[in-house]
């Protein structure tokens, strides 16, 4: 099932047990009410507890989502579906007697006595209805697509190996055919028997030109064509389907998506940085004088750094080092401990006394706070690497780690930071943290990085 289909399946799906989910409510008082069951008259008449709909009908589906309800298959275990409904409909009573509790409304907790059971029944009914409908023939060639697959052999039976009919029981491949050997009226004449409801092409060896043929002839017909879009062989990227102006656009993307979380990320960086840079604005100032007035030179240092993409952009730290660092830099390359293009040395001769406390606990890191909130960086990202050695990166591969923001934390961080000498690591780390990437990592590494700073762990 297309995942359109499938997203507007799960919606009228959920529509429809959160209204069950009220309707068992509403049966359970029902029951509840009889004379005997309620020999005492302790239950009110349904219009005083009509308000704890507000309570169960929104919490069920969410709940029902929690527990993969959705993600099964109808016709697969039905225990498993039983114990998913059960726990849902537990999770609901639970939820409803903490607002009752409160509420101190003594009559209404004794209906959520019988309510799991009612809304167990009430909802498997409705899946065991549906599974009999599928089941039915009349029923699986309804709810079957017809998928005539269209393109060369090879692509073909590759595809249709893929689409293993058992794991896709709505789908059947009822025709195949290879427009490099057969003529298009065939397709037309496929189309016609078999009823089809949509055609797949696989279109990595048919020309473009037979393809643009292929819809055209479907538009006619009014029958979905669904385009494979695998033309190029990609290791990590992601296909999406984007309109640029009005026009059709596939996209390979190997970083995160825009999204509501990549828009999350953007208001937590300016935020936070913001709140920061407030909150430790003394620590900031003392650290500056120190710098001032423990050794010659500016306070601040500037340099060139990769940025998104690589755009350079010119990062801020606490000075740390003599004046002419840059110059006695080659003297000790002989030293250097990280392989790569990455510059480290242990017990640094240029960094002073001062900037030797400062990196310690990352208090020189602190100015970047500004790149944040210029939009340069991000609290969480790979850190900036310095142009030059950008530049000297050997493997093209690497660079992947460009494409998103630079950030002030990452995995290498807060794994021991020089600790990790491999600058391949490294750029594994990065890389996972891309491919990975969500508002709760950045929020596990931020959390990670608290003690890695107090500790010092890994600091040179």
């Amino acid at each position: 099932m297309l995942r359109r289909r499938r997203q507007l399946f799960t919606k009228v799906s959920k529509i429809v047990d959160a209204a069950l989910f009220g309707l068992a409510f509403w049966v359970t008082h029902a029951l509840r009410s009889l004379d005997v069951f309620d020999r005492e008259d302790l239950i009110h008449h349904f219009e005083n507890y009509a308000w704890l709909l507000l309570v169960v009908v929104p919490l069920s589906a969410p709940i029902l989502e929690l527990q993969g309800y959705y993600l099964r298959s109808i016709l697969g275990s039905r225990r498993q579906s039983l114990w998913m409904l059960t726990r849902a409909a537990a999770w609901v009573s639970l939820a409803a007697i903490v607002v009752l509790f409160f509420r101190k409304t003594e009559g209404a907790r004794l209906i959520f006595a019988l309510y799991i059971p009612v809304a167990v029944a009430v909802v498997w009914a409705k899946d065991e209805l549906r599974r009999l409908w599928l089941l039915r023939r009349h029923g699986r060639e309804l709810a079957r697509r017809r998928v005539i697959i269209v393109g060369g052999r090879t692509d073909a039976a590759r595809l249709e190996k893929a689409l293993d009919l058992k794991q896709f029981p709505d789908m059947e491949v009822v025709a195949r055919i290879d427009l490099n050997e057969e003529p298009e009226s065939r397709l037309s004449d496929l189309l016609h028997t078999h009823s089809a409801n949509a055609v797949l092409v696989a279109p990595r060896n048919t020309l473009f030109g037979q393809i643009e043929r292929t819809i055209q002839l479907c538009e006619l017909e009014g029958v979905e064509v669904w385009l494979l879009a695998d033309f190029f062989q990609t290791r990590v990227s992601q296909t999406t389907v984007d309109d640029l102006h009005g026009h059709p656009m596939l996209v390979f993307r190997s970083g995160p998506d825009s999204s509501w979380q990549a828009m999350g990320k953007g208001v937590i960086d300016f935020c936070g940085s913001l709140s920061l840079i407030i909150a430790l604005s003394p620590m900031m100032t003392m650290a500056a004088l120190m710098v001032r007035f423990s050794s010659q030179g500016p306070v601040f240092f500037r340099q060139q750094r990769s940025g998104l993409n690589g755009r350079p952009f010119t990062m801020l730290k606490f000075r740390s080092m003599v004046t002419n660092a840059e110059q006695l830099k080659q003297e000790l390359a002989a030293l250097n401990e990280m392989s790569g293009p990455v510059f480290k040395v242990t017990n640094d001769p240029r960094v002073t006394p001062v900037g030797r406390f400062l990196r310690k606990w990352s208090l020189d890191e602190l100015p970047q706070l500004f790149n944040v909130l210029r939009g340069e960086m991000s609290l969480v990202g790979p850190r900036p690497l310095p142009v030059d050695e950008v530049a000297r990166f050997d493997d093209l591969a690497h660079r992947r780690r460009l494409s998103v923001r630079p950030g002030l934390t990452c995995l290498w961080q807060v794994s021991g930071r020089n600790n990790v000498s491999d600058f391949k690591e490294w750029v594994r780390l990065d890389l996972e943290y891309i491919d990975n990437w969500s508002l709760w990592l950045d929020l596990k590494i931020l959390l990670r990085t608290i003690p890695a700073v107090f500790t010092g762990a890994g600091a040179k």
